[in-house]
C-alpha cells in the first residue's frame, strides 16, 4: 500500500477508536459522527489505493459502488446497513429544529454504527491482501 491511502486507512482506524471512546463515554451522537467518518475513510483509502480519486461525497453506498466499478466484490459490504450510517454523518452533527444531536441518539445507534464501521474497515483490511493488493 502506498503512502496516501494508508494514511487515510489509518485516519480511519484513528476515527473508530475515538468512535468507541465517545461511546464508552456517552457521547452516542460524536460516536455516531466517528464511526461514519471512519467507514468513509476506509472506503476512499481503498479507492486511492486503486488510483481512484474519491468524489467528495459522504454518502457510503456511492463508494461502494465506485469500487464496485473498479471490480471489486462488495457483496460483503452491500450487505451492511451503510445508508443508516451515511444519515448519521449529518444527524449527528447539527440540531434539527429545536433538537441537539445529542438527543437523539442512543447506546444502541452508537453500537450499530460502531459495528458498522468495524465491519467495514474489516472488509477494506482484506481488500489490502492477495489478489487485490
Amino acid at each position: 500500500m502506498n503512502a496516501r491511502p494508508q494514511a487515510w486507512l489509518r485516519q480511519a482506524i484513528n476515527d473508530l477508536d475515538l468512535a468507541r471512546l465517545a461511546r464508552d463515554n456517552g457521547f452516542h451522537a460524536q460516536a455516531c459522527y466517528f464511526a461514519s467518518q471512519a467507514a468513509e475513510k476506509a472506503l476512499k483509502g481503498a479507492l486511492l489505493e486503486l488510483g481512484i480519486e474519491p468524489s467528495h461525497t459522504h454518502v457510503l453506498n456511492d463508494l461502494v459502488g465506485a469500487l464496485a466499478a473498479q471490480g471489486l466484490e462488495v457483496e460483503l459490504l452491500s450487505n451492511l446497513p451503510l445508508k443508516a450510517l451515511t444519515r448519521m454523518t449529518i444527524t449527528s452533527r447539527y440540531p434539527i429544529d429545536a433538537t441537539p444531536p445529542a438527543d437523539l441518539f442512543d447506546q444502541a445507534d452508537s453500537a450499530q454504527a460502531i459495528e458498522t464501521a468495524g465491519a467495514v474497515l474489516g472488509v477494506m483490511e482484506q481488500f489490502d491482501q492477495p489478489p487485490y493488493a
